[in-house]
């Protein structure tokens, strides 16, 4: 069952950089945390209130993780931003939750934007969440609309010292984000293939006029599922082509493997959208065998009744001079003779492999 959508605020007169959060509040207060590390060390703290957040940032030393849950108070955002000389559109960007995948480049900092998608699985819908970053030398700063994320992975590797990424800066942070996102995205892919397969199933089996609106939600999604992934080629491409001190040389080889996975990913929703296209002339072709089926038995029906219909409309006339009008046993010799018929006409749309 699809979903009913909810219309974002709308920032309509207002001047460029204006501070206003434009989508549907998924939180009851803003959920902060805050992961300082290094080589040697790993710290993680749940600050209250923006002044404490701030007081972390100037006392940090090595990597510095801030993450915000809940976009709704725009007053704490500004305060962070603000501390931390981000620019207004900047701001903008981040509260206003309808952009598409983008990597901005600013004097000291990098702002990059992307779609993180979970998918029902009691129903065919995807469910988007915008989340922004902002990378300024060993401080990354997360946005998103509420708690939830694909990211503990990556907490775990921070916390338990698994690979490389203590030993690596805040640039190295933020490709391992973007990575753990776009893989996510095949895992949701694949979700809905399966969803695909099914209702291919149904399609086969028995079509109705369920089936076909669930194959335009699915088609629909698939539409979205493009425009939100899609820009993600140019962002990947764009953020491998930053110089230093923005992203260091060493993270690039890393970035160009990233960019291998968005193109596999944009592959996939191609093939995803093909199938769907498959599924929609699959549904048509099955309703029109069906209906074909059914104009063929009534077909034959029409072609067994038509002699039989002659022979009753002939001896239904009313004329006074009829042979056969006075037989005495007349009416069981005509039906005898419709039974004939009606057999012979069995036999040779039989032997004709009508049915």
């Amino acid at each position: 069952m699809a979903k009913k959508k909810h219309k974002q605020k709308s920032k309509l007169g207002m001047a460029p950089g204006s501070l206003v959060f434009t989508g549907q509040q998924k939180m009851a207060q803003v959920d902060i945390s805050v992961i300082h590390y290094s080589e040697d060390h790993v710290e993680e703290k749940k600050p209250k209130t923006t002044e404490e957040v701030i007081s972390l940032v100037k006392s940090s030393n090595g990597v510095t993780w801030i993450n915000i849950d809940g976009l709704h108070d725009e007053r704490s955002i500004e305060e962070i931003c603000t501390f931390l000389a981000i620019h207004k559109l900047s701001m903008e960007d981040i509260l206003n939750v309808g952009q598409r995948p983008k990597l901005e480049e600013y004097r000291d900092y990098v702002q990059a934007v992307i779609k993180i998608l979970t998918i029902d699985p009691d129903d065919i819908s995807i469910e988007y969440e915008q989340i922004s970053f902002i990378l300024k030398g060993n401080l990354l700063v997360t946005f998103q609309e509420k708690t939830g994320d694909v990211f503990n992975s990556v907490r775990t590797r921070i916390k338990e010292k698994k690979g490389s990424i203590r030993r690596k800066g805040a640039d190295y942070l933020l490709y391992a984000l973007l990575d753990t996102v776009v893989d996510h995205y095949f895992l949701v892919l694949e979700d809905f293939g399966e969803k695909l397969e099914d209702l291919e199933t149904e399609l086969l089996e028995n079509p109705d006029k369920s089936t076909l609106n669930k194959l335009h939600s699915l088609r629909r999604e698939t539409l979205l599922l493009r425009r939100s992934i899609y820009p993600l080629r140019e962002m990947i491409g764009h953020f491998e082509k930053l110089d230093e001190p923005l992203i260091s040389n060493e993270i690039k080889v890393f970035i160009r493997d990233l960019y291998d996975h968005t193109i596999k990913v944009i592959e996939t929703i191609e093939v995803l959208r093909d199938m769907t296209s498959g599924l929609l002339d699959l549904y048509m072709n099955s309703a029109s065998n069906k209906m074909n089926e059914i104009m063929k038995v009534l077909t034959i029906m029409s072609t067994i009744f038509i002699p039989l219909t002659f022979i009753a409309g002939v001896y239904g006339m009313n004329f006074t001079n009829m042979p056969e009008l006075r037989a005495q046993n007349g009416y069981f010799i005509i039906l005898g003779v419709m039974f004939v018929v009606f057999i012979g006409m069995l036999i040779f749309l039989k032997r004709k492999k009508w049915f």
